[in-house]
């Protein structure tokens, strides 16, 4: 979608901070980091948010996860991290290209909002 800013990342028309690409999926930083860790994981397939999933897209979805997963390791965050998808503007969700927030390197309060 030509109006949509994670797509545009995905094609490289927009810059970002790559921290991993396969054929599925992008991750790069956060421009507005909540954290010492703050890396958006995004399938490169445009999906409007988590209420639009398929469930044909659920491979990529879990792929995603395990994406992020395979970051944290690679920050060395311990197995201390958290992984949020907003759904929806009462949720937080600015940018409507379906999308996991991985969070990390420092504590986190319970609840979250």
């Amino acid at each position: 979608m030509a109006e949509c800013p994670f797509c545009r990342i995905v094609q490289g028309d927009l810059p970002s901070k790559k921290v991993y690409e396969d054929d599925e999926v992008y991750a790069f930083e956060d421009i507005h980091p909540q954290a010492p860790t703050h890396v958006l994981v995004v399938p490169k397939k445009h999906i409007r948010g988590l209420p639009e999933a398929k469930a044909e897209d659920s491979q990529v979805i879990g792929h995603c996860l395990c994406v992020a997963a395979a970051i944290a390791l690679e920050c060395n965050l311990q197995g201390s991290y958290r992984v949020v998808c907003n759904s929806g503007p009462r949720a937080g969700q600015s940018v409507f290209h379906l999308h996991f927030h991985l969070l990390g390197g420092r504590d986190m309060r319970w609840p979250p909002g």
